[in-house]
């Protein structure tokens, strides 16, 4: 059976009422309080006349007719309550990237064509600069920043106060849209269309984890949630980026308690690791290297009770070796799960703790490896570079952008299939090797590199605290490697020292020709890499 996400929060709801969905500080929200207030979200996004305007049969994969609500938020317990509670009215929700400046945010809240925006107070100053014509509701949170009221916003709370806790007179379709836009590091941002049914199946926990089918009832969701203990999970990532959104949101159908460290404005790695000790959470998600080494940092240097940690997630990042062999050193009883996907895919690729080869992973029973030319599907040990893919529980599409759309869900054989963009070699074992993805590979002198095989090998140096590899122009080879690196504190290394460590594990041509030094590197705030800031830090110093 397909279902709706509100569908699915409301089953689980009513079998753990009790349970605590939500903790945050001194903030503890069980299941049963949190959907009221997504109920309440509800009317007041139905009172203001948003909804579903044309039903899904007929329209494109490019398409939407429904309304879309922006989530220009932090984490906490409001996104998720509007996440929701958007299902319940038939809305269809975005998150937003709070790092944008002025041009990125009108450029994206216009192009999804956002009709009501939920923000918090500190963004308030950010909107009052914007022209958004299309917004007609603007919910503003509270976050203890000071700011006024925003000139034709209501306050998020005095809005719930005044709305019904009854449930909406409008029945939620399984084909209502899940849009996740994407981070927009190595370009234009883009909304990826999903129906519901389909990413609850992909990313969401919709596979009954007895017997790895799908579920058949929202009566059995809720009897296995109910049967479960409600494990605590630490979400750091932002909800706004598919990793901490998708925790949050597949701890919700699995009556499981999301855990929030108390900064939600940035990583604050003694906070979270206190969190998780006050909390017992078992739990932890992590997005590359760009949030364990800081946990681990911290941990080597004081360490904390995290004897209850059972479970370490990877995703959306890779994850080198050295922080592969400090997080089992530091938490041994904790199994890691390193994960390989896309907003595109959900999961297409897992590596547990005991494989002993980075970037080698197993493929999901959904995911195919198609040639290089996308004609056809790969078997084990072919030699050719082929593209990792996803059939069954796909998106719709992009939003928008039909010309995009047909591009990255090619059919084959009448099989449709999503391709975003990973370069991997299938091998005779059946597992794959992953190069990279395609949009952050440099031509030189016709050679492709990829670029995070070049930032794996930097960070093999114990000097180096986090790495980016962009390309510059280069009148010889068309382009060649550069790379901007950032060390450890009260380390030092020269450049000639990085490419020494380097080349022990790549092949010489595959090598930095420039390596500038930069006291930080700038990563979306879910630790995603953002290349078009290295490729300016690199132009610049030309």
């Amino acid at each position: 059976m397909d279902f709706n996400l509100a569908d699915i929060a409301q089953a689980v709801a009513d079998a753990v009422p009790d349970r605590e969905y939500i903790v945050h500080g001194e903030t503890r929200i069980t299941y049963a309080q949190f959907m009221d207030r997504a109920r309440q979200c509800a009317w007041v996004l139905h009172n203001a006349g948003l909804g579903c305007r044309t039903e899904r049969s007929g329209l494109g994969g490019h398409e939407s007719g429904q309304d879309h609500l922006a989530l220009y938020l932090h984490n906490g317990r409001e996104f998720l309550e509007a996440n929701i509670g958007a299902y319940a009215a038939r809305v269809a929700p975005f998150n937003v990237n709070y790092r944008y400046v002025d041009e990125e945010l009108v450029a994206l809240l216009d192009d999804l064509d956002a009709v009501g925006v939920v923000f918090h107070s500190s963004f308030a100053p950010i909107l009052a600069r914007l022209s958004l014509p299309k917004v007609r509701l603007w919910l503003q949170v509270d976050d203890g920043s000071g700011q006024s009221l925003l000139p034709g916003a209501v306050w998020y709370e005095d809005a719930l106060a005044l709305a019904s806790t009854e449930r909406l007179p409008v029945e939620p379709s399984p084909d209502d849209l899940y849009i996740l836009c994407t981070g927009g590091t190595t370009g234009k941002p883009k909304g990826v269309l999903w129906r519901q049914a389909d990413i609850w199946v992909a990313a969401l926990g919709g596979l009954n984890a007895p017997s790895g089918g799908e579920y058949g009832s929202l009566n059995q969701i809720a009897t296995e949630a109910a049967s479960r203990r409600g494990l605590p999970t630490i979400v750091i990532a932002p909800l706004m980026h598919g990793a901490g959104q998708w925790s949050a949101l597949a701890s919700l159908s699995r009556g499981n308690t999301i855990v929030l460290p108390r900064e939600v404005t940035r990583l604050d790695a003694a906070d979270v690791l206190s969190t998780c000790e006050q909390e017992r959470v078992v739990q932890m998600m992590v997005v590359g290297d760009a949030f364990t080494r800081p946990l681990l940092d911290e941990y080597e240097r004081q360490p904390y009770d995290l004897s209850s940690l059972k479970v370490v997630v990877n995703g959306g990042a890779g994850l080198s070796v050295s922080s592969r062999e400090r997080l089992k050193t530091a938490w041994p009883s904790a199994m890691l799960m390193d994960g390989l996907g896309s907003s595109e895919t959900g999961t297409t690729a897992v590596s547990l703790s005991d494989n002993i080869e980075p970037g080698v992973f197993t493929l999901a029973p959904s995911a195919r490896i198609l040639s290089t030319d996308r004609t056809r599907v790969l078997s084990p040990g072919e030699e050719e570079l082929g593209w990792s893919a996803n059939c069954g529980p796909i998106p719709l599409g992009y939003y928008r952008d039909e010309i995009k759309t047909e591009q990255t869900f090619p059919v084959i054989e009448g099989v449709r299939y999503v391709v975003p963009g990973d370069r991997v070699r299938y091998r005779e074992d059946g597992r794959v090797e992953l190069h990279g993805r395609d949009s952050a590979t440099i031509n030189s002198g016709g050679e492709k590199i990829f670029a995070e095989e070049v930032e794996q090998a930097l960070m093999q140096h114990p000097a180096v605290r986090d790495v980016l590899v962009c390309a510059r122009p280069s009148q010889r080879w068309g382009s060649e490697v550069a790379a901007v690196v950032s060390l450890r504190a009260n380390m030092s290394a020269e450049a000639d020292v990085l490419l020494a460590e380097a080349a022990q594990h790549i092949a010489r041509y595959k090598l930095p020709k420039i390596i500038i030094f930069r006291d930080e590197i700038r990563r979306s705030p879910a630790g995603k890499a953002d290349y078009r800031w290295a490729q300016q830090e690199v132009n610049q110093s030309l």
